[in-house]
Order: structure tokens, then sequence, then C-alpha cells
């Protein structure tokens, strides 16, 4: 694979979404039988989705896809997630802390392919492909399927408090590598994606990137990630500010920021998004690491954020400084914070009721009704009392 990428070339090839297919999705919505506002919400996000799609009326989501990108990070050895109850711990390298589980994601990979994480209960409930795609777990190659592990760059990222996250070379393959999965995805049909993202550590990074490019300090960004108590928090802020001081110099280069205090996974979800929006591929945000992603890639591509919505508002501080940013509102405020993908899927009903409320009414799918079941037998009041 190439590995050069010239990011200017975005700011030409990314577009604004259609604005006379919002202005006509508005018209038509004007003529139903509803009082102005009557479909709250829904309307605003219909008139995005009639503009990405660039048709009016708009067309039924039918090929919705949850996308997530796995990878671990070397802040991760530093304590600074929850432990994990199902690994064997090993020692920490920060005084005091005990110790730190290894990488988690493995097992939540394999959860996430074995159809029992709630990412994909859920995508069944909604009617959602999966995808997986290793690229930088700390695992072994051989532990997932070819189909999940043939984009990874390397194992692991490295631990961005002390030294880089990535080569150059590897950050350019990264982004190249979401560019790639990006045209994979629009040349399959795909045409809605709910971004989301595996791995340990990642909270911690994308507060590095988002403190850098809003210019705040570590404490104004680092969160409470896995459910972190007062200690470990302390721990994890220590690190942020430690990652945002070699963060600075590097503001000005974008992939220079990925390699230096970002990963492979950042990077290859950075490159998948501004290719998604060359491709006119609209796409809904998950957390803070997807939000961090987002925020980079604005840098690149100023218009890139009107491809994407944000799923949900998680309670990240890292993730609202963002979105504040990239002037995204949060469809839903309902706090998730197990990342994963699930944010992005509880607003896939939300995406599915305002595509279909616009929609021509024979283009919207019916859902097949599911067979009543007998109601259960209710002892009489004569057996409850024993006299039956």
């Amino acid at each position: 694979m190439d590995t050069t990428v010239d990011l200017d070339t975005f700011s030409s090839l990314v577009e604004r979404p259609d604005e006379g297919a919002r202005r006509a999705a508005e018209e038509h919505r004007q003529q139903l039988d509803l009082p102005p506002g009557g479909l709250g919400a829904l309307e605003e996000l219909g008139a995005w989705l009639a503009s990405v799609q660039g048709a009016t009326p708009v067309r039924p989501v039918a090929a919705p896809k949850v996308l997530l990108f796995a990878g671990d990070h070397g802040v991760a050895a530093l304590g600074v997630s929850r432990p994990d109850p199902a690994s064997e711990p090993v020692p920490s390298p920060v005084a005091g802390l005990g110790s730190t589980p290894p990488s988690s994601t493995v097992r939540r990979v394999h959860a996430v392919l074995d159809g029992t994480a709630p990412v994909a209960v859920l995508a069944r409930r909604y009617g959602a492909a999966v995808r997986v795609v290793d690229i930088a777990v700390d695992a072994d190659p051989a532990e997932f399927p070819e189909e999940v592990s043939r984009h990874r760059v390397r194992r692991g990222s490295g631990r961005i408090d002390v030294e880089d996250a990535l080569s150059a070379e590897e950050a350019a393959r990264a982004f190249r590598t979401g560019m790639a999965i990006a045209d994979e995805e629009a040349d399959l049909g795909t045409d809605l994606v709910l971004l989301g993202d595996l791995g340990t550590g990642s909270t911690t990074v994308a507060a590095v990137l988002v403190g850098a490019l809003c210019g705040t300090d570590a404490a104004a960004v680092t969160g409470r990630g896995s459910g972190i108590d007062d200690r470990v928090w302390m721990v994890k802020c220590a690190t942020v500010r430690d990652a945002l001081r070699r963060a600075r110099p590097v503001l000005g280069d974008q992939l220079a920021l990925l390699a230096a205090t970002g990963g492979a996974d950042f990077a290859a979800i950075t490159g998948f998004l501004l290719q998604a929006a060359v491709r006119r591929l609209p796409v809904v945000l998950d957390g803070v690491v997807s939000a961090a992603c987002a925020l980079v890639a604005q840098r690149v591509a100023f218009r890139a954020p009107e491809w994407w919505r944000a799923g949900q508002d998680s309670g990240e501080p890292a993730q609202a400084k963002a979105y504040d940013r990239l002037t995204l509102t949060p469809l839903q405020q309902i706090g998730v914070r197990a990342g994963g993908g699930v944010g992005a899927l509880l607003a896939l009903p939300l995406v599915q009721a305002a595509s279909d409320a616009l929609a021509e009414p024979s283009a919207v799918p019916a859902a097949a009704p599911a067979e009543p079941r007998p109601p259960a037998r209710l002892p009489s009041a004569a057996e409850l009392l024993g006299l039956g």
C-alpha cells in the first residue's frame, strides 16, 4: 500500500452536503398534515439525511453498519483504566497503584464476533451489520479471523506520555487504511456508518488530542473513562498533562500529532472519517474516541463535520469540548460510556425514524408483526386462598 498522504487535498475533495436537497426535504415536510415542529428533532435529522443522500424524498436507511476499530495503547500499563476482573493482573509501573490488567480488548472483540456483546445483540435487534477491524490490538494477529486482522498496522501503540505512539510511516499507513475501509463500505452500499472503537487506554489518548486541539489543560479534559476512582483519575490526569507537552509542538501537522500522541486506531478512524465525507457516506459518532478523531479531521477539512452526527453524550468532558468545537449536538443524552459503538447504535432508531417519516410511504419497508403469545394463566382467587 502507498503510505504517502497529502492532507491538503481533502479540503477540496470534501464538499458540503446538498443544500438543495435539504430545502426540498423541508418543503416536503411542510406539505405533510403536521403542525410546524410536529416531528421535533426528526425534522432536522431528516433534512440532514436528505442533504447527505442528495435526494428528496429521503431514502429509508436500509443498509446501516456498525464499524468498530480496535486498538490498544501503551498508557494502559499505567493503570489509567478500571481493572478488568476477567484478566490476570500484572505489575503496574506506577508506584502505589498495585497492578493493572493486560488488554481486555481480545475478549471484547471475540464477544462482538460471537454475537454476545451488547453492540452485537442490539445490532441484530435493529437490523444493522457489524464489522470489526483490528488495527493495533495487543495480541497475536492469529487471534482473530483474517477478515478482522488483515488491516493490522502494529501490535498496540506506544506510551504517549514518554514516547511516540507510532512512527511516521505507521501513522500514514493507518490513516490510509482507514481511507481504504471507507471506500470498501461505500462500494458495498452501506448507507450509514455507526462508528465505534474497542481498546484499552483509549479515553486517555482522546483526552490528549482534544486538550491539545482545544488548548485546554489536562484536568478539563480528563474524565472517568471506564469508571475509575479519584486516585486513578489523578494518575490519568498526570499522564494527559505529560502527553500534552509532547503534543503541542506538532499541532500544525495532523499526521505528526496522531503519530506522537494518538495511535494506530485513532489515525485509521481519522482517515476513515475524511474519506467517508469524500465518498458522501454519513457517519454517526459514538463516544469520546470518535469525537477526538473527528476533531483532528476537522483541522484537515473544515466541511467534513457536516457529514457526521453525534450519537449521544457519554458524559466525558473531552467529548463535550470536541462536540462544542465541531458544533455537533448529540442526538441523545443517555450517558453510555461503554464504548464499542453502543452509543452510536442506539441513535439508529432515531435516524431510521427520521428517514421513514420523510420518505415516500411506499418505499418504507414494513416490519413483520410478531406472533401473539397466549396470555399466561393466572391463579383464581379461590386457588390463591387454597379453596380451589
